[in-house]
């Protein structure tokens, strides 16, 4: 089975073709000029859209060695994400999937990064924890058979990506900022500060981030940061911030791996790809836990995980299951969780 897939949903055009799991080629186009804007600006990121999939398409079937012909499926992002770059990829998508008379699949945006450490697994491990933490989205999910999912956990504000992203903005780091900040906390001390972490009553698997965003603003201003700044202060500011984040994603994600009794978690979403988040999951294994985090251009907004999810998706749905009517797209990137 030929796949293609496309993604489109915030600021990164990508366009892969799987021969089965088999990864034939996965083009990532990033907007990186958003950077000077200190965020993704919308408009833009559509309009960049609507410039670059076509060639990108085409570059993705030749360098695939399979003609237009030989695809099976067409899948793309659906939903949730950026309204006017949803568009340009589903309206995209279904004209081309018309014209060849082949099946169309929406993918719901946060179900691919679900099922994308998978990718490289020989098979599917059910059930499973899935957190799935990026710039938009930080969720706890159990899984217990294909597309049966149940939202254990969800950010009441401040996803983590985002609060790395306004913390480095904060220290005058740039965007984005979860690399830079992963990076610069690798020269720090992560017991310099110790920032808190929000303790949710209501359910103890929610996350709130703003908090500790709001926290590092006061330090910054009691220590009066723009006076004293210097490459070992910053470096411990973001070693302290970044320890206190993955802390709380991962005591959370293990307790309920305990309270489910489940050994498998995944990890995925572009914070997956954070250094220390990585080393305290991996140190799971010694206790018998199957850990699986997704190489880092498969964690990163991409199509092959699009793809995949499409293609598991026609396998194991009805068709009735997962058409929907293009002009129904949500248009908030937090996740509508009663169409999870």
């Amino acid at each position: 089975m030929v796949i293609l897939g496309i993604e489109t949903s915030c600021d990164e055009t990508s366009v892969a073709i799987l021969d089965n799991k088999n990864i034939r080629t996965n083009i990532i186009s990033s907007q990186l000029f958003h950077s000077k804007y200190g965020g993704v600006v919308p408009e833009i990121a559509s309009r960049e859209h609507l410039r670059n999939l076509y060639e990108i398409t085409q570059k993705a079937i030749t360098d695939s060695n399979l003609s237009v012909h030989d695809i099976d499926i067409i899948a793309c992002t659906s939903e949730p994400g950026l309204v006017g770059a949803l568009l340009i990829g589903l309206n995209f998508a279904k004209s081309l999937a018309f014209s060849l008379n082949k099946p169309f699949v929406p993918v719901n945006h946060i179900q691919a990064h679900l099922y994308s450490p998978f990718l490289t697994e020989q098979k599917i491990i059910f059930p499973f924890i899935s957190l799935i933490v990026s710039g938009g989205h930080t969720l706890l999910i159990l899984v217990e058979d294909f597309f049966k999912h149940k939202i254990i956990g969800n950010t009441l504000d401040d996803a983590a990506g985002e609060a790395f992203d306004k913390v480095a903005k904060m220290l005058g780091l740039g965007y984005p900022g979860g690399p830079v900040i992963d990076e610069l906390s690798g020269y720090g001390n992560p017991d310099y500060h110790k920032f808190p972490t929000a303790s949710i009553k209501d359910n103890p698997y929610d996350f709130s981030f703003s908090g500790i965003k709001t926290s590092v603003l006061y330090f910054l201003k009691k220590i009066d940061f723009t006076k004293i700044k210097n490459d070992k202060l910053i470096s411990d500011i973001c070693a302290s911030f970044q320890e206190s984040i993955v802390n709380t994603l991962f005591e959370k994600t293990l307790r309920a791996a305990r309270l489910h009794k489940i050994k498998t978690i995944a990890v995925s979403g572009g914070v997956s790809a954070n250094t220390s988040l990585q080393n305290k999951f991996r140190a799971l294994e010694v206790q018998g836990y199957k850990i699986l985090i997704p190489d880092i251009k498969l964690s990163t907004d991409n199509a092959a995980m699009i793809a995949y999810a499409g293609m598991l998706k026609y396998e194991h749905l009805k068709e009735s299951d997962y058409l929907i009517d293009s002009l129904h797209i949500k248009a908030s990137p937090r996740l509508d969780i009663k169409n999870f």
